[in-house]
Formats: structure tokens, sequence, C-alpha cells
């Protein structure tokens, strides 16, 4: 949803070309998640479908300038004025992988956690040491990098805080207390059998 929205917040400044879009994208969030520029034009159609850009003319260069519309300049007020709302999910791959680790008989999970902890400490410390591309001016353009590096910076440090918290949590456990045996009761629904061709 960011990427749509952000590439909105962009044409409201003016009319762009999607090469345009994906250079300007790259320097206001610091290039950190760089988009191909076929993901800018699979957006821009969409937000053609959905009235919030128009496609203009192609210029002398083939260029086509996408500009948008009075809804999508509503779009993107309306998103500037909402905070962005985590959602409470269980669907991180690192949670549930150590939570499914850590209930199957058989598997060292504290295994599972130092190979984690290694990579997870190998991010933090290249996020540690990572220096602004650019020349270094104090610009608009360094202060986006900044902020993004800061918010991938703190993510990782929590991270690994949270990983320690885990191996704690599992050291209070003797070994087998967290494992899980495949449920004896079955559950009512699921995919009912075939019945061969008649």
């Amino acid at each position: 949803m960011s990427v749509r929205q952000s590439l909105l917040a962009i044409l409201d400044q003016g009319p762009c070309y999607g090469y345009q879009l994906k250079h300007e994208y790259d320097r206001r969030t610091g290039a950190t998640s760089s988009l191909n520029v076929g993901q800018i034009y699979n957006t821009l159609e969409r937000l053609e479908r959905d009235g919030l850009v128009r496609r203009g003319e192609a210029d002398e260069r083939g260029h086509v300038y996408w500009q948008i519309t009075d809804d999508g300049s509503l779009e993107v007020a309306r998103w500037l004025a909402s905070p962005v709302i985590r959602r409470n999910t269980t669907r991180d791959e690192l949670a549930v992988k150590l939570a499914v680790a850590a209930t199957l008989p058989g598997i060292d999970v504290a295994a599972v956690i130092r190979t984690q902890r290694a990579e997870s400490q190998a991010q933090l410390h290249a996020l540690q040491q990572a220096r602004y591309p650019g020349e270094s001016t104090g610009g608009a353009e360094e202060l986006a990098w900044t902020l993004v590096m800061d918010s991938m910076l703190f993510a990782a440090e929590a991270e690994t805080r949270w990983l320690d918290h885990v191996e704690e949590r599992l050291s209070q456990r003797p070994g087998t207390a967290a494992s899980l045996a495949l449920a004896t009761e079955r559950p009512k629904r699921g995919r009912p059998a075939r019945i061969g061709a008649a």
C-alpha cells in the first residue's frame, strides 16, 4: 500500500513519467527499498483503473507523463493525515518458525535460535556500518535515507533483543515441556473425499 500511496504523493507534486517516478521514489526513501520499473508501471495502471491518475500523451522522447486526478489528490491527503496501523498479526515468518520449532519433538530450538541470531547480528552490524552513499550535505535526500535506515536499525536491534527473550523463555522449560504431538481429535471440517467418476 505504501508504494501506491507514495507514488501518488509524488505525482501530487507534478506530472512524471515512469522512470522519473522510480528516481523520485528512490530519492525520497533513501533508495533502501528500490522499486523496479515494471512495478511502477503496474501500479500506475492500477491507479489509472481506480481513477486516481490519468495517462498523458508521449513527449518527443517517448516519455508518457502521468498526472494525478482530483480524487488522487484527495487520496494523498487522506493517506498523509491517517496513522499507519500495524496489525496485530502472527504471520511474522521468524516468530512462526520459532513457535513451530519449539513445539516439534526432537528439535534443537537453541540451535535454530543461534543460527538466526548470527544472521540477525550480521544484519545489525551491516546497518550500523552503513553510510550515506551520496555527498553528506545534510539535505533532504540524506534525511530521507537516515530516517529509513534508523527504522531498519531499530527493528534489527529489537529482533536481537526478542531472540534473547525467546531463548530465556525456552530455558525455563524442560526439554519436552513445549513439545506437541499430533492431536488425536480430528477437526470436524476438511476437504471431503473425492468420489470416483461415474
